[in-house]
């Protein structure tokens, strides 16, 4: 069975732009993976290609999922990796999106197979998403992480030179085989409030779009995302207002923000904390 799947023939798409966000290690808060999805929603993408996941995913690590319920008739949900074609009449240019969880295995060949993909529809342009926890507060903008094969495309969005040295996922893999190929590859990371890592960040999601429209000069529809972004700001907040513990963090960490880094002392474990924040919102649902 071949590893890379067509859906539907392979058809040249009007110098396209692939946007790709993996879950999992890559993908804090579901701000990557959101924003890939809110793309294939608004932009009524449909599936031409898939990865057999037979090759590439442990399953008890990622497990499939199994349907018994009235109905599901025992139904079978495998890990997918999905590309995604999207032709925006609005747009000058299409999209390939590319989405799924992180692989276990063969990292090598699951990034070559996908860009296989995507250079078979035409692109020469990837950008990668990711989301990281950091110690940042939920009521400030979200200031990315980005790097490019043109650094001066990012010139104008005043984005943080990554510094990092440590264990990498697979969206690093995947910039890294992207440029190899002569891409032009753009990658951009949002920190995410590490004391509210249960909660989908559609604020960290709208950010990385926004510089996805940027680079690409494209209206992907980011401001689209604003009434989500302010949903999530708002529930976090209200989350907050109710721990002192937790107020006080914001509070210290707003004060770094907005202006040089101070020594604020001790500060509570980021675990202890996103524990009882996701415990108050357990409590706020069953109210």
């Amino acid at each position: 069975m071949a590893e890379l799947i067509w859906t539907t023939p392979p058809q040249r798409l009007r110098e396209p732009v692939v946007v790709t966000a993996f879950r999992g290690w890559n993908d804090a808060a579901s701000a990557a993976s959101g924003a890939v999805a809110y793309l294939a929603d608004r932009h009524e993408a449909r599936v031409t290609a898939r990865l057999d996941p037979e090759d590439f995913f442990d399953f008890q690590v990622s497990r499939p999922h199994i349907d018994l319920s009235e109905g599901g008739e025992g139904s079978v949900s495998w890990p997918e990796v999905d590309v995604m074609a999207a032709q925006p009449d609005a747009l000058t240019r299409d999209l390939v999106l590319i989405s799924g969880p992180e692989p276990s295995m063969r990292w090598r060949t699951f990034c070559a197979l996908l860009l296989d993909a995507a250079e078979a529809l035409g692109a020469t342009t990837v950008v990668t998403l990711g989301s990281l926890l950091a110690d940042v507060p939920h009521t400030r903008p979200v200031r990315l992480t980005g790097i490019s094969t043109d650094p001066g495309l990012l010139a104008s969005l005043g984005t943080v030179p990554p510094q990092y040295v440590g264990p990498t996922g697979i969206t690093g893999i995947f910039h890294g085989y992207a440029e190899k190929r002569g891409l032009e590859a753009v990658s951009f990371w949002a920190p995410s409030s590490h004391y509210a890592a249960g909660v989908s960040n559609a604020k960290a999601s709208m950010a990385l779009l926004r510089a996805a429209e940027t680079v690409t000069g494209l209206d992907l529809g980011a401001a689209g995302l604003q009434a989500a972004a302010l949903a999530y700001e708002q529930q976090v907040t209200h989350a907050v207002s109710s721990d002192q513990r937790l107020r006080t963090l914001v509070e210290q960490l707003e004060a770094a923000a907005d202006t040089e880094p101070v020594d604020t002392g001790p500060l509570p474990s980021g675990d202890d904390l996103a524990a009882e924040l996701e415990r108050y919102l357990r409590e706020a649902d069953g109210e």
